[in-house]
């Protein structure tokens, strides 16, 4: 493959979870484009296009606002009964059964879920669509986003490749709500506003579309909402691990190899009890380098609906106890 078709994205380093996000969401949108990452102590996303420039190939394939306001995720699509925050479950039902077929049905499976209740006959939601300040369901935080992203005369081009090279047009907007780095450091008084990378939170909201969310299916006791990379092995269920692998995989490819890096954490007998544990050879075998954890901010009030994801490098060989031995 020439170099001319292969780009480097330093803007889109894989510890930074909308980095990831994005990078992986390019994929989604452009089946031709191929994703690898660098081996360097902090990995950057290579995009590879066999007959076009990443950059201009992702700009070719750039959502347009009628899309948008075509997913099933729309608040108000097509004059159905809206759905807001925290839907009916029969209201989240009759989305799913009308998007059937749809580019974008994913938008609807990757957010929320019947198989669990938020409270009574309420649909639950998917750990990648928390709640924001103001009450803006997702699909609202997604159509600001890509607003700014195309706010000024700027060709779409030109803004792509400037995130990709890690110099964006930053825009003063709480985004998606995953990245934790949006948000002024409390050690620090000057900085006030919520700043994102709108190219970046548009990307990062096609990367979901291979973390499904499941439930228990469930009424009885406490049921619990699964989002795909959440909760692997003895982790808590509120943190997202994701890797980073050196070979150029098109989004089946990645799906595929996220399932089978999960199943490498298994576990094992120790003297303390059963132990979940990961290990090099497993990673190797599938051309993972690198991994990472998710650590969700820590709200300053209860009243705090502020929501955000740091990372945290995972060292295979080193696990999780789940279990403890019985004394019998």
């Amino acid at each position: 493959m020439s170099s001319d078709l292969t780009r480097e994205c330093p803007g889109l380093p894989a510890e930074w979870i909308n980095g990831w996000l994005a990078a992986v969401g390019i994929t989604v949108l452009d089946p031709k484009i191929r994703l690898s990452w660098t081996s360097d102590p902090s990995p950057i996303a290579v995009l590879h296009h066999p007959d076009m420039e990443p950059a201009v190939a992702v700009a070719e394939v750039w959502p347009s606002r009628r899309r948008l306001e075509e997913m099933p995720l729309d608040v108000d699509r097509n004059g159905d009964r809206p759905l807001k925050r925290n839907p009916d479950v029969e209201i989240f039902r009759a989305r799913i059964k009308a998007a059937a077929g749809h580019q974008d049905a994913w938008t609807l499976t990757s957010t929320l879920t019947d198989l669990a209740f938020h409270t009574k006959d309420q649909a639950a939601h998917g750990l990648f669509d928390p709640p924001v300040p103001k009450g803006l369901v997702l699909f609202e935080r997604l159509v600001e986003v890509h607003s700014r992203a195309l706010e000024d005369d700027q060709e779409i081009h030109d803004r792509i490749s400037t995130s990709f090279d890690g110099i964006p047009d930053i825009a003063e907007c709480n985004g998606l709500g995953f990245d934790i780095f949006r948000l002024p450091d409390r050690a620090q008084s000057k900085r006030t506003l919520i700043l994102v990378d709108p190219i970046v939170e548009v990307l990062a909201f096609f990367g979901l579309a291979l973390l499904p969310v499941r439930g228990d299916g469930t009424r009885e006791g406490e049921a619990r909402v699964r989002q795909k990379g959440f909760g692997i092995g003895a982790r808590q269920e509120d943190e997202f691990v994701w890797p980073a692998w050196g070979q150029p995989l098109d989004r089946w490819g990645i799906d595929a190899l996220l399932d089978a890096w999960y199943q490498t954490w298994r576990p094992y007998k120790a003297d303390g009890g059963l132990e979940w544990r990961t290990g090099r050879p497993g990673w190797d075998r599938l051309g993972v380098h690198t991994g990472w954890v998710s650590k969700s901010y820590r709200p300053t009030a209860s009243a705090d609906s502020t929501r955000g994801f740091s990372s945290e490098r995972i060292q295979p060989g080193r696990s999780r106890r789940q279990f403890r031995r019985s004394p019998n």
